[in-house]
């Protein structure tokens, strides 16, 4: 069954959050808030999930404060989190690109990213846009560091980075990336090419397992009209030949 490659990324992540308990969702992040809800789905023990901009899917009356406090008290297993840039050592910005004060491009900020980056124990990068812009040598701008000293209390960081090209693992010890796959079609030496940090592979990196018939069928008949309500624009575009007229 032929697949999106939003569909690929999807079924990356709800392999990798198999297990949790409790996966939080935060802004503008339909990839991610499919798979959490997919993984949900497949689970066959509670799995809880929690989408900031969902009210069904959303326990907390009070937004980002209730979300923070659950996270500090330990009871969130995976968040999600991406940048403007992404460096080689997992630290995001979510500030802006140039030099600091004095910025070319300024962005949202970086909300609860740090706080998010420290307590929780899994935290996955994404960024869809594989390129040396956006995955950098260092970043203009440390929104969250993605490595502390030995001596600072930290629970949490970051797990893995998923990309529109491929599959990385974070080695804590080494603070760095290690290739796990690459999506179909691209190659190591493509994949070099198009990042602007240096990572470790080995000479049998693996490609990423597409999704199966069976997956790809729950996630447009039963995934796709549960984020409509709440990411319509993503599920209209790469669900939307799934969607039957009463959605």
């Amino acid at each position: 069954m032929d697949h999106r490659p939003e569909e690929l990324l999807i079924s990356v992540i709800t392999d990798m959050i198999r297990g949790d308990r409790h996966v939080a969702v935060g802004a503008a992040s339909p990839i991610p808030g499919c798979a959490a809800l997919l993984a949900q789905a497949e689970a066959d023990r509670r799995f809880d999930v929690t989408i900031l901009h969902s009210r069904r899917h959303n326990r907390f009356t009070d937004g980002a404060r209730e979300l923070f406090d659950t996270a500090a008290q330990g009871r969130i297993d995976t968040f999600f989190l991406g940048g403007v840039q992404i460096d080689g050592h997992g630290n995001i910005n979510l500030v802006g690109v140039g030099d600091y004060p004095h910025l070319e491009k300024r962005f949202s900020g970086s909300f609860g990213s740090a706080l998010m980056y420290f307590v929780v124990p899994k935290v996955i990068l994404f960024r869809e846009e594989h390129s040396p812009r956006t995955l950098v040598d260092k970043v203009d701008f440390v929104s969250a560091p993605g490595t502390s000293a030995p001596d600072i209390y930290r629970p949490g960081g970051p797990h893995a980075l998923v990309t529109g090209k491929a599959v990385f693992a974070f080695d804590r010890e080494d603070g760095g990336f290690h290739l796990r796959s690459t999506h179909p079609g691209v190659t190591v030496d493509e994949l070099v090419r198009a990042t602007g940090f240096t990572f470790a592979y080995s000479d049998d990196v693996g490609e990423t397992p597409i999704p199966s018939a069976g997956r790809l069928a729950r996630l447009r008949r039963e995934i796709a009209p549960k984020v409509l309500e709440f990411y319509p624009e993503f599920t209209n575009r790469v669900f939307g030949k799934f969607l039957g007229p009463s959605t």
